[in-house]
């Protein structure tokens, strides 16, 4: 048995060459980090696992790669890049999800932009990069609440810092949840009292669009938004709108519906906005877990799990 690393370019692929154990199986480890959809068949001849972290893998593809037969995809959001359900009911392929190993970074990343946001740091750097000196009011976080939408690992380690900054943290989630110093609450009344909206949810069929024009409608008057999930949960369009008109005080994104973000997107000329390029899981730690648990999925596989 044989798995391909079709989209590891060179960081991770030198991670996986580290980690890699001399009883594992064979993997084909591709430094190129943009193949296209019609390259993975002659790529994956041979491969009965393709381990992906960023190239779409469309179901009539698919069809063309004969030996595939597992899809270790690297994080939760392989519906952004795949059809799982098609791939095993028309292809026999299972798609295989990685949870976890960036809990803390992506968390980290939420309360950067969310402090980002509050002191306007992408506004008055941009001035000052064009020879303006654009001073901005803050807005201090301290005793002012944050509502967190989605209450996995990552918005567990959101809560954890938000705590520790002496922030009001209240969430919501779609199954029942408990945790110590969160208050858990109904998502109207997240939306009406957070001074700062995170969002936490996997993106499926269920959430694709779950942050309607309607939802963002009803958040505090000035609120931030900090978005490191998945830009399809969301409505950018309704986003931009309220940004640019100040219904919303700021929006901080990490993720996108379209990445990379095309050039003149609406998005990226709204002013009250702090934009990051979907790396809030890149760090060396988060690399390490995860070519960790996919090389675990390999080797389980390899026992016929």
């Amino acid at each position: 048995m044989r798995a391909c690393f079709v989209d590891a370019g060179g960081a991770l692929a030198d991670v996986m060459e580290r980690l890699r154990r001399p009883a594992d199986m064979a993997v084909t480890v591709n430094r190129q980090p943009d193949i296209t959809s019609d390259e993975l068949p002659a790529l994956l001849a041979g491969h009965e696992i393709a381990i992906i972290d960023h190239t779409h893998l469309p179901t009539a593809i698919a069809k063309r790669c004969e030996a595939l037969r597992h899809v270790v995809f690297l994080g939760t959001g392989a519906r952004s890049y795949m059809n799982p359900e098609e791939l095993e009911a028309e292809c026999g392929i299972r798609v295989h999800i990685i949870k976890g190993y960036g809990d803390t970074a992506v968390a980290e990343m939420a309360f950067a932009l969310m402090w980002a946001a509050a002191k306007g740091l992408a506004f008055m750097d941009r001035g000052i990069r064009a020879g303006e000196w654009r001073r901005t009011d803050g807005v201090e976080l301290t005793r002012k609440t944050v509502g967190l939408i989605g209450f996995g690992g990552i918005g567990a380690e959101m809560a954890r810092l938000c705590n520790g900054a002496g922030m009001r943290v209240i969430a919501w989630n779609r199954t029942p949840r408990e945790a110590p110093g969160v208050e858990f609450v109904d998502l109207d009344t997240l939306l009406a009292e957070s001074h700062v909206v995170s969002l936490h949810l996997l993106l499926s069929d269920e959430t694709r669009g779950f942050l309607s024009a309607e939802r963002i409608a009803r958040m505090r008057p000035g609120a931030i938004f900090v978005n490191t999930a998945r830009g399809a949960i969301t409505d950018e369009a309704a986003l931009a709108r309220a940004a640019e008109s100040g219904a919303i005080g700021h929006i901080a994104l990490d993720v996108y519906s379209e990445e990379p973000l095309p050039p003149g997107h609406p998005l990226s000329k709204v002013e009250r906005a702090t934009l990051a390029a979907h790396s809030a899981f890149r760090t060396p730690e988060a690399s390490d877990n995860l070519i960790e648990a996919a090389l675990e999925h390999c080797r389980r596989i390899a026992r016929g799990g």
